[in-house]
């Protein structure tokens, strides 16, 4: 039997960070006097920062300038989250040792700068956990397209086939599916409904991480 290869989603998969997210976008947009409302940022939840600023705010913006807006939003989140600290959702704690215990391999795949994921993983300290991680910062091309997720297997050294993709969001599940992957769709923080994830590819949806179990996401490959 297989074993499968695990990427991770980070924020809103394996942690709750949407308020600080939310708050910090709220406050570059104050800064630039434009809106930014609620419905804006469950729209462009997932996507990497250059996505969300052009979709938004400046269709036209150059790389460099996107860098520097992205490089202050998260100045502004990662100060929250310092100030704050943040916690696992409902039932990752018990997957991650679960899937170790069985020998699967674990890697992330996130549209969040690498600095964001190093501070989320030693806050909550899990960073053991995982054999790869891979940011919005190491691919040229965000959620839906699936180039963080293949580039996470490869440095697992896993086949598409055996991966099984953790989401919280429309955008990832389809760059799950259409890199050839399985994949779990969470609803826990709200962003996306059920129904919209099924529609997207998801092969499992659950409201918590607490209602899956090792051994069903292994049968998602048949492993």
């Amino acid at each position: 039997m297989h074993p499968p290869a695990i990427i991770w989603d980070v924020d809103g998969t394996l942690v709750v960070t949407a308020e600080q997210h939310f708050r910090a976008w709220s406050k570059l947009a104050a800064e630039l006097n434009l809106p930014f409302t609620r419905a804006d940022f469950a729209a462009t939840f997932g996507m990497r920062n250059p996505e969300i600023l052009r979709q938004l705010f400046f269709p036209d913006a150059t790389d460099e300038r996107c860098r520097e807006l992205g490089e202050r939003k998260e100045d502004l989140y990662r100060a929250s989250v310092r100030e704050e600290g943040t916690q696992l959702l409902p039932g990752v704690a018990a997957l991650l040792s679960g899937f170790a215990a069985r020998g699967c391999p674990q890697a992330v795949g996130s549209s969040a700068p690498l600095g964001n994921l190093d501070l989320l993983l030693g806050v909550t300290n899990i960073r053991r956990y995982f054999g790869a991680l891979v940011s919005g910062d190491d691919v040229t091309r965000g959620k839906p397209d699936p180039e963080v997720f293949l580039t996470a297997a490869a440095k697992l050294g896993a086949a598409p086939e055996w991966c099984v993709v953790f989401e919280d969001a429309v955008a990832g599940v389809e760059a799950a599916r259409a890199g050839g992957m399985r994949c779990v769709a969470v609803t826990f923080v709200g962003h996306h409904s059920a129904e919209r994830l099924r529609a997207a590819g998801a092969d499992l949806v659950v409201g918590s991480l607490a209602e899956v179990t090792v051994e069903q996401v292994a049968a998602l490959i048949g492993g």
